[in-house]
């Protein structure tokens, strides 16, 4: 598996963190401060950089700091011997992504180039939420899987939401719900198709990762369930049987975007049963999955970005997590209130501290 780590990093007007340059570590880069100083802005830039998406916001003027009009976050990354410069700009309404200088064919042709994985405290919602960060999870693992994946969600939604217009404003006998119906067909199986994959890639990582976290005699299950028939006739005829119904609710019933991961444990679901610890350890057990998945599709040690886990973690997890990103021998960026309590040798670790958006390497 190849080598990955960003050798230098530069974010201008991102949130808080006005001008900042920093020459990271290969190994655990532990980024220190008090709350609110920005210590997740940076996480959430390296994020942005190898995927030209926040992992927090979900417009790209979000990012922009205040009074600025446009962010911009670059980096010189090293995979085996080879380096690459990256680089994206972000601003009301818009975001523009450069490997060397040149425009990548695709934003999802982007976002593989430099795996990353990221954990933070709102990442208990695998096990306890909806299902929609589930299938956030499934994609993610999907586009390294399927380089296509992206384009068929998004033209699955497309299609789903010109259906429901042409049903709302013109009703079910409207000309084009046929039409849009056979494109929700044609795109929403291949959705199905690529998830189910790397749901099974998925459950094979995490299964035995939380054999090995939790306590003895519990085993998670995971399992794929598809929000319509894998038939292209069948599904094809459940949308056409629905659409009265559709109109009425203002939304598809059936359809990938109601695909479920469903967790279980000892064959009940953990939503239902787990206790706070061992939702924690699904979702330790999933995270390192898609380290492992993620890796071996790409053939790169993905960069892992840790956000204050250590706080959501109790003793034995939190030494189950550091046991595994110490066998996986890759880039790590971890933040924390205190950093004294971070238990990693002195000769693998670069301490970084934020202040007010301003960073300084200790």
């Amino acid at each position: 598996m190849h080598s990955l780590a960003i050798e230098t990093l530069s974010l201008r007007e991102f949130r808080n963190l006005e001008a900042v340059d920093l020459e990271p570590g290969e190994r655990f880069n532990v980024i220190s401060g008090d709350n609110g100083q920005g210590k997740t802005n940076l996480l959430e830039g390296i994020y942005v950089l190898a995927t030209s998406r926040s992992f927090r916001a979900s417009k790209p003027g979000d990012v922009v700091r205040h009074g600025a009009d446009v962010a911009s976050v670059r980096a010189r990354v090293r995979e085996d011997n080879v380096a690459r410069e990256q680089s994206v700009g972000l601003k009301l309404g818009a975001r523009a992504a450069r490997i060397d200088g040149r425009r990548p064919t695709s934003l999802a042709s982007y976002a593989v180039r430099t795996p990353v994985v990221v954990f933070h405290p709102g990442e208990v919602a695998l096990s306890m939420g909806s299902g929609a960060e589930r299938r956030r999870m499934l994609d993610r693992i999907a586009l390294f899987v399927r380089a296509t994946s992206m384009d068929e969600l998004e033209r699955y939604g497309r299609a789903m939401r010109e259906r429901q217009r042409a049903l709302e404003t013109r009703g079910i006998a409207a000309s084009d719900v046929v039409h849009w119906e056979a494109l929700m067909v044609r795109h929403g199986l291949a959705v199905m198709d690529v998830r189910s994959e790397a749901a099974l890639l998925l459950a094979a990582a995490a299964e035995p990762a939380f054999a090995r976290i939790a306590a003895p005699g519990l085993a998670l299950s995971v399992r794929y369930s598809p929000g319509a028939a894998r038939d292209a006739d069948e599904f094809g005829a459940t949308l056409a049987a629905s659409r009265a119904v559709d109109q009425r609710r203002g939304g598809s019933r059936f359809g990938p975007h109601r695909d479920e991961l469903v967790l279980s444990i000892g064959e009940r679901p953990a939503r239902g049963v787990a206790s706070q610890g061992q939702h924690r350890a699904v979702v330790l057990a999933l995270k390192s999955a898609e380290v492992q998945v993620v890796g071996a599709a790409r053939g790169s040690r993905p960069i892992l970005l840790l956000d204050d886990v250590s706080s959501e973690l109790d003793r034995d997890r939190t030494a189950a997590l550091f046991s595994f990103l110490r066998e996986q021998r890759g880039q790590v960026f971890l933040t924390t209130t205190r950093p004294e309590l971070i238990a990693i040798e002195r000769a693998e670790r670069t301490d970084i501290r934020v202040v007010s958006g301003s960073i300084c390497r200790e």
